[in-house]
């Protein structure tokens, strides 16, 4: 077999505090330098000249930059060297040098005269993921990105001997795609050995779990049968004690009307670590998949979520209505199809006008998705006759109007 030929053998190279040479300054080192000074290299980089993102490296102390052309010797005591001059004559010169000084070189200009090749390289939670097609770089890339996109997102399930970490993942779920999970929430679902699941969190991603796990309803079904947030808070301290991973699967986002800063504070007075992985909220998700911007210049400048389970004129009601039918942002409510109607009333009567717009969107980013469209005057008739039911994120204001149905989801 013809040395050319042959296939490249895989090796990881621990370069910390090893002297490496970058000849060129351009593009290709602007590409190289970041995973050298990462891997804790002694960088040298010998070039005339130097891109601004590589003598930002320079100024910052990352790169140490002798500003000339590559002279002979410039390789000795290498252990690595990146040739990607532009000048074929140096380039040639310096690969001879690190041929006879024994350093592994890389050549952007000439790969079959390299005695190193650099794979397409990826990291995700302490693993690298290095891919190497031979002459074909864009297929390295694309082999390279699906691995590390399966790896976090936990498509691509890869068992390991390590010990997993006793706690809780108060994780946000998103407003119901389960595309829409974040890509960390979606990596310790996978790694769960118990999963609390709420009603509005991302239902689907829970047909994807290994047979082993256990998955339990906290049934937090607005004023209707539920778990006590108290059972919740202990049935996650039970399991996270006996050893378990443990992930509490939430709706939206755990701290946007989810209870999930009681149920870290539950863990933490038990010693329990707890991890908050932050969702997408359905309050700018929701209208965002309706084709509704919250602000939009020269319309809307603000936008306030309020939360809609306590009526107007209740005395637990925290919400100032009468200072939100002043403002003439856009109002986002959660949880308030069942008081839509107090809800408009009091606006109105706060100096909200009665016609400003309205839309209901049930079920938002799910495949269920519909938009009903009203005013503060009608929209308490409108929901009943549609049939509205929750989840329905309400948005009030002139925003309703831009675009109409330019964001459908799909």
């Amino acid at each position: 077999m013809e040395a050319h030929d042959a296939p490249a053998y895989p090796v990881g190279l621990r370069l910390a505090g090893r002297r490496v040479v970058v000849l060129g300054g351009g593009q290709v080192a602007q590409r190289r330098l970041p995973a050298l000074v990462s891997a804790g290299a002694d960088v040298v980089l010998v070039s005339p000249t130097a891109t601004p993102s590589v003598e930002a490296m320079v100024t910052a102390g990352e790169v140490r930059w002798e500003r000339r052309r590559y002279q002979e010797g410039d390789l000795a005591e290498a252990w690595y060297a990146l040739i990607a001059t532009t000048d074929a004559e140096a380039n040639r010169a310096a690969s001879a040098e690190a041929e006879a000084r024994r350093v592994w070189c890389v050549r952007s200009d000439d790969a079959e005269a390299a005695t190193a090749w650099t794979p397409a390289t990826g990291r995700t939670d302490g693993v690298t993921v290095a891919v190497l097609t031979g002459r074909d770089p864009r297929r390295s890339a694309a082999v390279r990105d699906a691995v590390v996109a399966g790896l976090r997102d936990g498509s691509l399930v890869a068992p390991h001997q390590r010990t997993k970490a006793a706690g809780v993942a108060l994780v946000g779920g998103g407003p119901g795609d389960p595309d829409l999970i974040t890509v960390r929430g979606r990596r310790l679902l996978s790694e769960a050995d118990v999963v609390i699941a709420d009603r509005l969190g991302p239902r689907d991603l829970l047909d994807e779990l290994p047979p082993h796990v256990e998955v339990i309803d906290a049934a937090k079904i607005p004023y209707g049968r539920a778990m006590a947030q108290d059972a919740i808070n202990a049935a996650l301290i039970e399991h996270a004690k006996a050893g378990k991973a443990v992930v509490r699967l939430k709706g939206g986002d755990p701290f946007v009307f989810g209870r999930g800063m009681e149920e870290a504070e539950a863990l933490a007075a038990e010693g329990i670590a707890v991890t908050v992985v932050p969702g997408i909220s359905s309050s700018i998700s929701v209208p965002a998949a309706a084709g509704i911007p919250v602000t939009h210049r020269g319309v809307a400048h603000e936008f306030t979520v309020v939360s809609g389970h306590v009526a107007p004129d209740d005395p637990r009601s925290l919400v100032d209505w009468g200072a939100l039918a002043r403002l003439r942002g856009t109002l986002v409510l959660l949880m308030a199809v069942e008081r839509v109607g107090p809800i408009a009333e009091t606006l109105i009567a706060g100096g909200r006008p009665a016609g400003t717009p309205v839309a209901v969107i049930q079920e938002g980013t799910t495949a269920s998705q519909r938009r009903v469209d009203a005013t503060l005057a009608t929209v308490a008739r409108t929901v009943a006759d549609q049939g509205v039911r929750p989840p329905a994120v309400i948005v009030v204001g002139d925003v309703v109007t831009i675009g109409a149905g330019a964001g459908a989801h799909g």
